[in-house]
């Protein structure tokens, strides 16, 4: 069966789309064959991404690693059951088509509470949690003391992902193991960072997740998406030295996918 890694959380503009892309281009790249959704049906971010770089490529008359797409079936609702959910029965029906094509399948959930984001949480092997370095979105995860810090218990996304591991666990599957990155990290060692990063170490032992590093606040992110290209692409389009920063970001990337430990995966790239 296809290893399934979800990027999510209930939040908007934390990097969920872009680490999504970038996993799966590293994974592309290293020979891995990686199916792919996108379950924010509005938005749609990360099949935009993809679409930008079919586009992309198609102008340029190259060819760029691109895991394979799927948007999620339409479903006639006369042909369910009594109790079957119409995008209960298409997340299945998507995942079950990627799954005889897939080493593994990446799924992007939107910045909201939906029932395919929820199915998506029990299906996950990994998931993959952008948060950005602050309680804001750290608010998410858990209520924290205003005046100590202190964690008083979780949030509402951490309970849905425990109603996940509950599902998962009734169905005799493996648990999920959780990585919360700590995108957009500043250089400097503020004071708001190391509380953020107290609070999380405690939330992390209470409630079962890995912190882990993920990317800093960089320009290049903005500009690759209109082309649809990730960090791992710049020499493929010309770009034959890099700057520190574009080095750093590369290097960040290389962590990451080091950190979130997929089964077969080194990170060499």
């Amino acid at each position: 069966m296809a290893h399934i890694i979800v990027t999510g959380n209930e939040k908007g503009g934390s990097g969920k789309s872009t680490t999504c892309m970038h996993v799966a281009t590293a994974l592309c790249r290293m020979g891995w064959r990686v199916g792919a959704l996108d379950l924010d049906v509005r938005q749609k971010s990360f099949g935009r991404y993809l679409e930008n770089r079919r586009a992309f490529a198609a102008r340029q008359g190259i060819t760029l690693p691109m895991p394979d797409f799927r948007e999620l079936p339409e479903v006639d609702a006369a042909t369910l059951g009594p109790n079957e959910n119409v995008f209960d029965h298409r997340l299945s029906a998507a995942v079950a088509a990627l799954d005889a094509t897939s080493d593994f399948i990446l799924i992007d959930c939107p910045g909201s509470h939906t029932r395919l984001s929820q199915v998506a949480h029990s299906l996950a092997d990994t998931l993959i949690t952008p948060l950005n370095d602050s309680f804001i979105d750290f608010d998410l995860l858990a209520r924290a003391d205003p005046e100590t810090g202190r964690v008083l218990g979780p949030s509402i996304y951490a309970e849905m992902v425990w109603n996940a591991r509950q599902l998962r666990a009734k169905a005799g599957l493996k648990p999920i193991d959780w990585i919360v990155l700590r995108n957009r990290l500043g250089a400097q060692h503020m004071h708001n960072k190391k509380k953020v990063g107290e609070a999380l170490t405690s939330l992390s032992r209470r409630i079962g997740f890995r912190v882990a590093p993920g990317f800093s606040e960089r320009v290049i992110f903005r500009e690759l998406f209109p082309r649809g290209l990730t960090l791992l692409d710049l020499k493929d389009v010309g770009v034959e030295s890099l700057n520190l920063s574009n080095v750093a970001a590369r290097q960040e990337l290389r962590d990451l996918i080091k950190e979130i430990k997929l089964p077969g995966v080194s990170p060499d790239f």
